[in-house]
């Protein structure tokens, strides 16, 4: 099978790059990373090859059909705007408790974290219904089938796709506990190896095309597992095999019992989550005035933890693909995504977007890098939601959580080097060039469409 995906490869490869050979300098990183995975494996003997080859094997085959196919990227396209229109209803009982203004200027607390009340309340209620075991065991199966993965990493990572790492463990919420140390790293690198559909339209105001970032969080879903797989590989016995996964039952009374008691479940969650991401953006935001201060004492001005890490990251962007010349400017936007969070990162290449300072090339590379939630808040916010769901279960959590982190960023680097292999220069000139002769608008998507 390895040598047959070979083969293929290095013909499809042949012809891609016909034009420009230089396109293959995209796969020095995903075999750099690949690599480094085997040689800081938690244990390499007990890697299973065919999880990881599959996976990673997935994740280019869904590229192609999500950056070559316009169909495939548009259905895609079409099932995240679904699920985000979806989890946007929860905004009306937002804006009736804590008023408009606060919704409208987007504070975190109050417009963002209360759809895990709204997701919840909706998840209890299939649960009691029982729609929620079905969907469980049916897609489980599927992914599992392909990559020989268990039932509830397989459907926490295809859940990701659309959903956040905060509201996918909710699909699961009466397995968590008995999950093994490689599945508990499993979800939580696939939570930062993605996006989640609510958050997309903050995204796409910076001038990310809906497109890549939907495609990204598709890819990611098999080579998470992929890669987690190769960092920690499975060395216990699972209890949630499609074969002897025990199907809880809702110990609800009624519909509305179950109603009631989802939203409720969830106030721990949203209570970790404020807690950690404070703590952690504080201590973020220490840091780097610690830094920025003895850099000051010894005449270096503005350096701090972003600029160090940008320099640390020059090399991985170069070897994504990005041309040299970008290459300072694409460091310093993952430096940023890594160290604060992609919000922020968003923004900024928002701004070399509409100043020019980047190619398309260059925009869809990083679009791809830091289309994922692997930063320090919400490292917290991770740890937050999976520690109320099973507080028995934190010590682990907490142990696999920082090989998690790095996992998931991984995922989106290999993601944005088969990007910039695949990438057509001409189509991504169209859509930028697009954008920047409509100042106007705000969604790059609509911009593009509207042609």
């Amino acid at each position: 099978m390895l040598l047959v995906l070979l083969i293929l490869l290095a013909v499809f490869l042949y012809f891609q790059t016909k034009e420009d050979r230089n396109k293959l300098r995209s796969l020095l990183a995903p075999c750099v990373l690949i690599l480094a995975g085997y040689a800081f494996s938690y244990d390499r003997k007990a890697i299973k090859w065919r999880t990881v080859i599959s996976g990673i094997a997935c994740q280019f085959i869904l590229g192609i059909m999500c950056l070559r196919w316009d169909v495939g990227r548009k259905i895609f396209e079409c099932i995240g705007n679904k699920v985000a229109t979806f989890l946007s209803f929860s905004d009306e009982g937002s804006r009736f408790v804590f008023g408009n203004a606060v919704i409208d200027d987007g504070i975190f607390a109050f417009a963002i974290l209360p759809v895990i009340f709204f997701f919840s309340f909706f998840i209890s209620i299939l649960h009691y219904w029982g729609v929620m075991q079905r969907i469980v065991m049916k897609l489980g199966w599927l992914i599992q089938q392909m990559l020989g993965t268990t039932v509830c990493e397989s459907v926490i990572s295809a859940a990701n796709i659309f959903l956040g790492m905060s509201e996918s463990p909710m699909l699961i919420r009466p397995y968590i506990k008995k999950l093994t140390s490689s599945e508990l790293h499993s979800i939580m690198a696939s939570g930062f190896a993605t996006v989640s559909g609510s958050v997309l339209a903050g995204y796409l105001s910076f001038g990310a095309s809906a497109a890549h970032l939907i495609t990204s969080s598709v890819m990611a879903a098999p080579a998470a597992l992929a890669f987690s797989k190769l960092y920690m590989p499975e060395t216990e016995e699972s209890q949630t095999t499609s074969k002897n996964i025990e199907l809880e039952k809702s110990e609800d009374s009624s519909i509305l019992d179950a109603a009631s008691n989802g939203a409720n479940n969830a106030i721990p969650i949203v209570a970790g989550i404020v807690a950690n991401i404070v703590a952690f953006v504080a201590f973020m935001a220490f840091l780097n005035a610690v830094v920025n201060w003895l850099c000051f004492l010894v005449g270096l001005d503005d350096i701090d933890f972003e600029w160090i890490f940008s320099k640390l990251f020059f090399p991985l962007v170069w070897a994504m693909g990005v041309p040299y010349k970008d290459c300072n400017i694409v460091a310093k936007i993952v430096a940023t995504k890594s160290i604060i969070n992609e919000f922020v990162a968003y923004e900024r290449l928002g701004e070399y977007i509409k100043s020019g300072d980047l190619d398309a090339r260059s925009i869809t590379i990083t679009t791809f890098a830091i289309c994922g939630f692997a930063n320090p808040s919400s490292l917290g916010i991770l740890i937050g939601t999976l520690s109320a769901m099973a507080p028995n279960r934190r010590y682990v959590i907490t142990s696999v959580a920082m090989r998690a982190f790095v996992v998931g960023s991984i995922v989106c680097f290999v993601s944005a080097s088969f990007a910039g292999l695949l990438l057509e220069e001409e189509e991504e000139n169209r859509l930028y060039a697009k954008y920047l002769n409509a100042p106007q608008r705000k969604n790059i998507t609509i911009a593009f469409l509207e042609r």
